[in-house]
């Protein structure tokens, strides 16, 4: 792809992935679009030449007002980025519905709707990619990380199935599957843990899961920028693998988790978080 006229979309780019990924396309000469609720947090990005947007991933009329602005000024749009999402676990039995219901919509019905969005405008222009963040938690499972879990699968399935629907129209998806990345993700995930499982059977194995994602984040969390390397190469190569894994663990624990009896790979989990 031509980068230095790519319009690329960036959501979720106020801080982590999405900033990194949005300061490396800006440096390949990419017209970068950075979108996220906190406009306010993104003034870095603007001095470095992206334009923002204020963007609820969540907001059918936040969405079709972003879209509106880009192809008003651009007349285009070659790349989107669905980056934004977020962590909240709690185990099945203590997990509010409309907290469920939340982190679906934002990691899985909102990338789903922007995608809707976009994608007749990419089968117009006859190219495009479409560039989904998922993790490696759309490909094993770890006690009270039911729903975000859920959510990553279904990420991932969503990408898979789309690859094939659109590959005809010049319409290339890529999945971004990352590790540990440090962000302020496992802070959010885990703060939020402890908090739903107060006086709870749960709050003791809560309590232990937290402290060993905390310390695990702060000893081996790889830098963001890492996984922004593979997003800049989904967006700018011209031929993108289908999948990009970075970060501490985005291969191991798959790995064994394919390998590893079910019951053996439980075992161990538990193990580790209770």
């Amino acid at each position: 792809m031509d980068n230095k006229s790519n319009v690329v979309l960036v959501t979720g780019a106020s801080s982590g992935i999405g900033e990194a990924s949005v300061l490396r396309l800006l440096g390949k000469g990419c017209i970068v679009y950075a979108a996220a609720r906190r406009v306010e947090r993104m003034q870095k990005l603007s001095e470095a030449g992206a334009h923002l947007v204020r963007l609820d991933i969540t907001d059918d009329a936040s969405i079709l007002s972003a879209i509106d602005m880009i192809i008003r000024e651009q007349g285009r749009v070659d790349a989107l980025v669905n980056n934004a999402g977020y962590g909240s676990y709690g185990a099945l039995e203590t997990v509010p519905m409309d907290e469920a219901r939340h982190q679906m919509e934002v990691n899985v019905f909102g990338l789903a709707r922007i995608t809707q969005l976009i994608l007749p405008i990419m089968r117009r222009q006859g190219a495009g990619r479409i560039v989904n963040v998922a993790s490696i938690a759309g490909h094993f499972n770890e006690p009270r990380g039911g729903w975000y879990h859920a959510s990553k699968h279904a990420v991932v399935s969503l990408s898979d199935c789309l690859r094939m629907e659109v590959r005809d129209f010049g319409i290339q998806v890529v999945l971004i599957e990352p590790g540990m990345i440090a962000s302020e993700w496992a802070d959010i995930a885990m703060d939020h843990l402890v908090s739903i499982s107060q006086g709870t059977p749960y709050m003791a194995s809560s309590s232990r899961q937290a402290s060993f994602f905390k310390q695990g984040y702060a000893r081996y969390a790889t830098p963001a920028d890492r996984v922004a390397r593979s997003i800049q190469r989904a967006v700018l190569s011209s031929r993108p693998r289908i999948r990009y894994r970075d970060g501490f663990g985005s291969f191991v624990i798959p790995l064994f988790h394919a390998l590893l009896p079910t019951r053996w790979f439980d075992t161990v989990t538990r193990r580790m978080l209770n």
